[in-house]
């Protein structure tokens, strides 16, 4: 498996800090779009999935499609980082790079596209810097923790779950114990059925090669910053104070009703993540005119690397965009 090669587009890293890479992705496609487009993954696993296999990768989708295409790679926490907060991500970091990318491309703005976690984060960024951004794809990416209905919801209810002593005992998230609670959070598929699968299927090369590629990508799991996980599980899981417009950066209040640019909401039916409850609220949240939602038939995963998704949902997420980016 270690010999599964993935991340499968060329790329050039135009911008470190504090172990943070922004990759650039390389294309001799003639650009076609003014717009740059900024790809930003959540904090708990690789970024790779957006990319993970030549016949299955977004990036691909987008690079073929004629955009200019950069994603953050946020790095490996280490115990030095303990004390990063989502301040320090979304005001620090993302605005670093965001400005990077428009000074790079010599742009006014970037679209952004924001999965999972990092949908979260970069809707918050957008509420603050909605003048950066020409348009936003939000996928699969939880808003409203109202619903209640993944079991992912019940274990960070405060009254099983004490973050703070958690994180003041571990300093990080461990990754053993995210990548440990994800795979519980399905655990006859992760642990029985998968490998059944597997031993159907194993003279299969095709399917062999996308395997192990799964499986490097659900095993290459890395802490999250202490700090980050304690505020996000607190302010959003617990309190679910974004939607209520109380949650604050610092100082600073978000609120989602400055973001007015064009909106795209993709939502996965099967996704036993982050429900299409916790998303769909996102559209009537925001300022924006132009707003459009996706509900797809997938999983969670599914949704960037499922072959019906790879045929279907992108091509269409693609004309979408090229039609705002110019």
């Amino acid at each position: 498996a270690s010999k599964v090669r993935v991340g499968a587009s060329p790329k050039d890293v135009t911008y470190r800090e504090d172990g943070i890479r922004v990759f650039h992705y390389q294309s001799d496609i003639k650009e076609q779009h003014h717009t740059p487009l900024l790809l930003v993954f959540a904090l708990v696993n690789r970024p790779y999935i957006l990319d993970l296999m030549p016949h299955k990768s977004v990036v691909q989708h987008f690079i073929k499609a004629g955009f200019d295409v950069f994603m953050v790679d946020w790095g490996t926490p280490t115990d030095a980082d303990r004390h990063r907060t989502l301040e320090h991500y979304i005001e620090r970091y993302m605005h670093n790079i965001v400005n990077h990318i428009c000074d790079y491309t010599e742009r006014d703005q970037i679209s952004l596209l924001g999965y999972c976690m990092g949908g979260t984060m970069s809707a918050m960024y957008a509420s603050f810097h909605q003048e950066l951004i020409r348009n936003f794809i939000l996928m699969a990416a939880p808003v409203d923790w109202s619903d209640r209905s993944s079991l992912l919801a019940t274990w960070c209810d405060e009254k099983w779950f004490d973050v703070d002593k958690m994180i003041d005992v571990f300093g990080n998230a461990p990754p053993q114990w995210l990548q440990g609670s994800f795979a519980m959070l399905k655990p006859m598929s992760n642990y029985v059925e998968k490998y059944y699968g597997f031993y159907d299927k194993m003279t299969d090369e095709k399917f062999v090669e996308e395997f192990f590629a799964m499986e490097t990508w659900v095993n290459d799991n890395i802490p999250v910053a202490g700090e980050t996980f304690r505020q996000f599980v607190k302010d959003c899981f617990q309190r679910n104070l974004l939607v209520q417009g109380k949650m604050r950066l610092g100082t600073k209040r978000i609120d989602l009703k400055s973001i007015t640019c064009p909106i795209l909401n993709l939502m996965a039916s099967g996704d036993h993540l982050v429900p299409c409850g916790q998303s769909s609220p996102f559209n009537d949240l925001v300022g924006s005119t132009d707003r459009k939602s996706i509900t797809f038939p997938a999983g969670h995963i599914g949704l960037s690397v499922g072959s019906k998704a790879q045929k279907e949902l992108w091509p269409a997420v693609c004309q979408w965009l090229a039609e705002r980016s110019n």
